[in-house]
């Protein structure tokens, strides 16, 4: 956690290299590319700061950005454990599928992607901050390192959107 916080906030530097962690480039449009790029740090920097410390899903309202919960859909009036949960996704048709993920994501069913209790898939997570930048034509990029491809990119995906990127592209 400590390397990906050093690389959200400052960018790789050469010890990384030796790592040799096979990486991934988002690639996306957006009115300010730049922009997009520092939300994304900041929002991730909050999150990946918590990792030791894992807080109760109502302190993320005072520790995120007000704008990105806001752009979160709001909670289920009835929350789904997650066998439930579960069942209702393995039901879905493909294009079903599609059009959740498409969508905006809950702050909680975003979180769980991060969340190293155990209650979450933290613990588990496939892909973690490596660079960003703006290409030769304006538009941006967020590269990750992650254990291969294809990898479970939906969470990276939803923050850049929520951030304010569009045309999202993956590839290395």
């Amino acid at each position: 956690m400590e390397s990906e916080l050093r690389r959200l906030r400052s960018g790789p530097v050469a010890e990384d290299d030796r790592q040799q962690p096979f990486l991934v480039r988002a690639r996306f449009t957006a009115g300010d590319p730049a922009e997009v790029i520092a939300d994304a740090r900041t929002v991730l920097t909050r999150v990946v700061e918590q990792a030791d410390d894992w807080p109760p899903s109502e302190r993320w309202l005072q520790l995120l950005p007000a704008w990105f919960v806001q752009r979160c859909a709001p909670e289920p009036v009835e929350p789904l454990d997650a066998e439930e949960w579960q069942r209702r996704w393995a039901a879905m048709t493909p294009q079903q599928r599609a059009a959740v993920d498409a969508g905006p994501w809950t702050l909680s069913g975003w979180l769980h992607w991060f969340d190293p209790t155990g209650e979450g898939a933290g613990d588990d997570r496939s892909w973690w901050w490596w660079d960003a930048g703006i290409d030769a034509s304006g538009g941006g990029w967020v590269e990750v390192a992650t254990d291969g491809w294809p990898f479970g990119s939906g969470s990276l995906s939803w923050l850049i959107e929520a951030c304010g990127g569009t045309d999202l592209a993956y590839g290395p």
